[in-house]
């Protein structure tokens, strides 16, 4: 073959090729533009999320709220049109809050204030007749260690140690103050402190105390602990400043045995790869105070609404998905953890995505993503056909709680939907977690881009 037609049949392979990948490009974005289509004119997430916040209410592990939870989810994935659904029975932890907590300011002279406050989850409550010494103030361990027990010993440690504003990101500024609401009880105890106030996670300075874990270190007393609003923990600041106060604390929590729950799991069969399973879930359960309505509330109904899309679209998956409703995320990780348990007992099935949803259902902006540098960089060759959906931004670092289990098992690949998280910690663990703090629109968006992600990974595998 001479040099010259030699040219022109590469050529034509060369157009051959580029057609080929154009029309392989417009195909994917079509099945794209179809789930986006589904979800907007037949989508259920925001019916379903309605039901979950309005006729269940609050989910705490253990409680009436949870067991019906798990009840109600069950009946929304076979609505779906879900292959099989089935739940995954665990064990959880069964803590009660009790009567309403008490916190009063002594001003002096006969003068006080009520504290807006709100028990720590799995804290200890105080003695029936509660709890009332001096209040010392400290904005950082360093400082209570410096106090050490000649500072702190008798006293109530008061931690205010607020979200840092200049992060964009909210979740950074949440990671950096959280250690204070989980370590903050046994570092007082360490020192000889009879309780703890912290300064609540949230971004705003508003009348809402933020619950949320504390974790003790049984090295140590557990101490009863609450969270005061922002407002409240400027407030009590000033009064400190002006000279020594003294607070009384009442709550009524305590922790009962540990009780039966479930993950509730809906499953889609793969056409082609039915052993290749890939999941995508949020936590069932919430915290006592309020609905739960993005925490994590959206991140169920949108993962339902996974299934929903793929059967009402007639899109048939070629590898298995499963929507998984995960519980006790917030005071456990039992059932994330009893989840990994049973996929490493599955053999026969390779465990190769998971993705969660547990930021709330605001706009998604994208993806974080935990995955070897091969996986990562397939993964990342994809954002650019969510740049129509908004949802574009795909960053290395991240998952979820939930999912976390199953890469340190299995070394399975995790991605996280990363919605705007400038409103989310407001919410995040109070009692404005409602239903109606959430977009139907933007919560449908959430749902579309988990879609299509799902159905990339299906399709083309990592």
């Amino acid at each position: 073959m001479n040099q010259s037609i030699k040219g022109i049949v590469l050529s034509l392979a060369g157009l051959v090729l580029f057609f080929g990948s154009l029309q392989a490009q417009t195909d994917t974005a079509a099945v794209l533009k179809k789930i986006s289509d589904d979800v907007f004119t037949n989508g259920k997430s925001y019916i379903n999320l309605r039901f979950l916040c309005k006729q269940v209410g609050q989910r705490l592990s253990g409680s009436h709220g949870a067991a019906k939870a798990v009840v109600e989810t069950a009946r929304m994935l076979r609505e779906a049109g879900a292959d099989t659904v089935y739940l995954q029975e665990c064990m959880v932890p069964h803590w009660v809050r009790g009567a309403k907590e008490v916190a009063t300011l002594e001003l002096g002279k006969g003068k006080t204030y009520n504290l807006k406050v709100a028990a720590l989850g799995n804290s200890v409550g105080t003695p029936g007749s509660g709890i009332k010494a001096q209040v010392i103030e400290v904005k950082s361990f360093d400082e209570l260690n410096k106090l050490g027990e000649a500072g702190v010993k008798g006293k109530i440690v008061f931690y205010n140690y607020p979200m840092n504003p200049t992060y964009i990101n909210a979740f950074r500024a949440y990671g950096e103050a959280g250690v204070y609401r989980g370590r903050g009880p046994s570092m007082a105890a360490k020192y000889g402190a009879i309780g703890v106030i912290t300064r609540t996670l949230s971004p705003n300075l508003d009348d809402y105390p933020h619950t949320g874990s504390t974790v003790y270190n049984d090295s140590f007393p557990k101490l009863p602990a609450v969270a005061v609003s922002t407002n409240d923990a400027e407030y009590l600041s000033k009064a400190l400043a002006s000279g020594p106060k003294e607070v009384y604390i009442k709550t009524n929590c305590r922790s009962l045995p540990d009780t039966v729950s479930y993950n509730v799991v809906g499953e889609i069969r793969g056409s082609e790869f039915p052993n290749e399973v890939l999941t995508v879930g949020g936590h069932l359960d919430s915290w006592d105070l309020a609905e739960g309505a993005h925490d994590d509330g959206a991140g169920c109904v949108q993962s339902i609404e996974v299934i929903r899309t793929f059967k009402s679209a007639g899109i048939r998956p070629k590898r298995t998905i499963r929507a998984v409703m995960f519980m006790n995320e917030e005071n456990g990780l039992r059932g994330g953890t009893k989840y990994a348990e049973i996929a490493v007992a599955e053999k026969e099935k390779k465990f190769i995505f998971a993705l969660e949803s547990d930021a709330g259902g605001f706009t998604p902006r994208g993806f974080g993503y935990t995955m070897n540098a091969q996986q990562g960089q397939k993964f990342a060759s994809w954002k650019n056909l969510f740049y129509p959906y908004g949802a574009s931004d795909f960053v290395p670092g991240g998952g979820g709680a939930d999912i976390g289990p199953l890469y340190r098992q299995l070394q399975t690949p995790l991605a996280g939907l990363n919605p705007d998280s400038q409103r989310y910690m407001a919410l995040h663990h109070a009692t404005n977690d409602v239903f109606e703090e959430v977009s139907e629109r933007e919560l449908k968006l959430g749902a579309i881009v988990m879609t299509q992600l799902m159905w990339l990974v299906s399709e083309y595998g990592l």
